[in-house]
This record gives C-alpha cells, sequence and structure tokens, in this order.
C-alpha cells in the first residue's frame, strides 16, 4: 500500500497552506471573512472579493441579499432619481475601499444621471477600530455642512489615510476645517459619540443585505427591484459590465 506523504499532514504544511492562501486573497483587492476568522490585512465580515477573472464575468442579477432602498437620511453623490443606485457599505480605514473610491466616482461621472452613488457605512472595527470614529466624523461633517459637508470630509479622508487604521483620529478637526466646517462644533459633535447608533445601523442594514467585506457594492434597479452585489475592489470595466447589465434589461 502506497506510503501518505507525512508532510502534507504536518502542521507546518497546513501554515505554508494557509500563508498561501492569505496572499491569493490579498492580490484579489479585498479582505475576506471565514467563520469568525478573517483573512487578509483587515477582519469581522472584511472586505469581500470574490476571484477577479481576467475579462469581466456577466454578473448574476437578484444576487444581492435584503438591501435596503433609499432612505431619506442616506448620504448620495448624484441625482437620488437615478435608476440605477450603486450601494456601497464601506470602511473609511479599508485600503480596497479606499481604492474602490475614484471608481465609483468615474462610474457617476460616465453615466451621466443614471447612476447615484449611496455611502453606508460598514467600519470593520475588529480591524480597524478608528473606522468608527471616522464614520462619526463624517456624520458630524453632514451635521454641520449637509451633503456636501460629509463628501468632502469622507473624500479628504480616503486621500490622506494611510489605511490599515493609519489615520491619527486628533487630525479629524484639522481635515474638517481643510473642508470648510467649524473645527469648534465640528470637535463637540464628535467628542458626543452621537452618531454612533447611526453608524451602527448603517452596519446592521448591511449584515442584513448580505454584506460580509469591505467596500460592500449593490448595484439597485430602481425601475426592476433587482440587485446585483459587486463585491470588493472591482476594476471600472467589471461594475461597467454590471450597470450596463442593468440597463439593459
Amino acid at each position: 500500500m502506497e506510503k501518505p506523504n507525512l508532510f502534507l499532514t504536518t502542521p507546518v504544511a497546513i501554515l505554508i497552506s494557509s500563508f498561501v492562501i492569505s496572499i491569493a486573497i490579498l492580490l484579489h483587492g479585498g479582505i475576506i471573512k471565514v467563520g469568525n476568522l478573517t483573512t487578509g490585512s483587515a477582519t469581522q465580515p472584511t472586505a469581500a472579493q470574490p476571484t477577479q477573472p481576467t475579462q469581466p464575468e456577466q454578473p448574476q442579477l437578484g444576487s444581492a441579499g435584503d438591501v435596503e432602498k433609499l432612505r431619506d437620511n442616506d448620504h448620495v453623490k448624484g441625482e437620488r432619481s437615478a435608476r440605477i443606485l450603486l450601494i456601497e457599505y464601506s470602511d473609511l480605514e479599508c485600503p480596497f475601499c479606499k481604492r474602490f473610491h475614484p471608481t465609483a466616482q468615474q462610474a457617476l461621472d460616465q453615466y451621466n444621471g443614471q447612476v447615484a452613488w449611496v455611502y453606508r457605512h460598514f467600519p470593520l472595527d475588529q480591524l480597524h477600530p478608528k473606522a468608527d470614529k471616522e464614520a462619526e466624523a463624517v456624520e458630524c461633517a453632514n451635521e454641520l455642512g449637509g451633503n456636501d459637508g460629509f463628501w468632502a470630509l469622507t473624500d479628504k479622508i480616503y486621500e490622506v489615510t494611510p489605511s490599515n487604521n493609519g489615520l491619527n483620529l486628533d487630525d479629524l478637526p484639522k481635515l474638517a476645517t481643510e473642508v470648510g466646517l467649524d473645527q469648534t462644533k465640528f470637535k463637540t459633535c464628535l467628542d458626543s459619540g452621537k452618531y454612533a447608533q447611526y453608524v451602527e445601523d448603517d452596519y446592521q442594514s448591511g449584515i442584513k443585505a448580505g454584506v460580509n467585506g469591505t467596500p460592500g457594492n449593490i448595484l439597485l434597479d430602481t425601475k426592476s427591484g433587482k440587485t446585483v452585489s459587486v463585491p470588493g475592489a472591482v476594476p471600472f470595466e467589471q461594475l461597467k459590465s454590471a450597470v450596463d447589465s442593468l440597463l439593459q434589461s
């Protein structure tokens, strides 16, 4: 009888296999949660990114979970009446969210009113303990500067953070000032923690929608009610393929 390959059963082999899998996942531009463990450079329902084919695949319509439709308190860039809503569940310290940010803006620009970008919070606080407070910060920006203030500070944070919990939270009031907000009022708002529950509610809505990582991107066709899940820092071509499939249906 053929002898078993003992090397493949050793703890060393298991560790090597885990390391190879981790590297492969990170190279795909996302962080994936497996059970209660996270593979990648972040944690919790972590940044989900499926294997990206060389050519974008046709997305599966109706593949998203129970995603909430557009809410009055949602942060929207573009026309709220747009046919396609790009709903992004995001973490301000996620490097893949930072990478996807200009991609979402590109979609907004290219589709000229047919696509609107909806930003919802999904802080992976076990991986990025600072992400919750940063999410509260952009809510304070919304309180003080409206929707424009929200997006201005969100853009600024993605611009300056090195990601992976790298932003100094003490810099948030200074960043708020740089985008035209009153620093004293901003700090008072942020210190109060008044938006912590709002951020948590966003997170829970993402869980219900089937989001298990960031960026958790869901396209919602407001005409048909169909959805397409496009998780991870996908390239623009793949996002465009998903948008086009909805517009043509």
